[in-house]
């Protein structure tokens, strides 16, 4: 696969901000109904945006013992698991082993060993968008900042403070939720993105 021409020029402040989803687009799965609402969804859909939350560490030597959150997304929704949340493995694991259901997202290296080390789940037909999108512009792994602002023109905010909070935790705020949900579905959009500015030249 090709990359995109994609570079840090294509990041600009007065981008306007990426959107991302409405938290009534978001479900963190809790209970038998929110499970099975979210298998049917998951199991219908080809592609999927994917990533992985853990609680950080500060101590040296201290050792992850995430990932505590999997971010699974369709085209229009986004499922958050916890991993403290047994229920939900059985389905985590089928469909990300799937190896007919290809998973998108950024810098699945480190989910890939955490999952293994968690719970192992050894994930199949993962697609890094992070190296797709190198090119000769842009020679280093592309992070999704420089993706969004590249695609759509616009400016993906993430918060410092909100990405190193605790994902272990039992109850999760709303920044949490937001920001947990469009690393997952922003990697799924730019996916088809991607792919719609490859078909011409295909």
């Amino acid at each position: 696969m090709s990359g995109a021409r994609v570079s840090r020029a294509d990041l600009a402040e007065d981008l306007p901000p990426y959107p991302g989803l409405d938290l009534d687009r978001i479900t963190l799965v809790e209970g038998e109904a929110a499970l099975a609402a979210a298998a049917e969804a998951l199991r219908a859909a080809p592609v999927i945006g994917f990533d992985s939350e853990s609680k950080p560490t500060f101590r040296k030597g201290e050792e992850s013992t995430g990932p505590h959150l999997i971010q699974l997304a369709t085209d229009d929704h986004a499922w958050l698991f916890q991993v403290a949340n047994a229920a939900a493995h059985p389905l985590l694991r089928e469909i990300l082993e799937a190896p007919d259901r290809l998973k998108v997202g950024f810098g699945l290296g480190n989910d890939r060993s955490a999952l293994k080390r968690r719970l192992d789940i050894v994930p199949q037909n993962l697609l890094d968008l992070g190296e797709t999108l190198r090119s000769a512009e842009h020679r280093g792994t592309v992070g999704a900042k420089v993706a969004v602002a590249h695609f759509f023109g616009q400016r993906l905010l993430k918060s410092k403070k909100t990405g190193t909070s605790n994902w272990a935790a039992r109850r999760l705020d709303e920044r949490q939720l937001r920001y947990a949900a469009n690393d997952a579905h922003v990697a799924l959009r730019l996916y088809h993105a991607w792919l719609a500015r490859r078909a011409p030249a295909a």
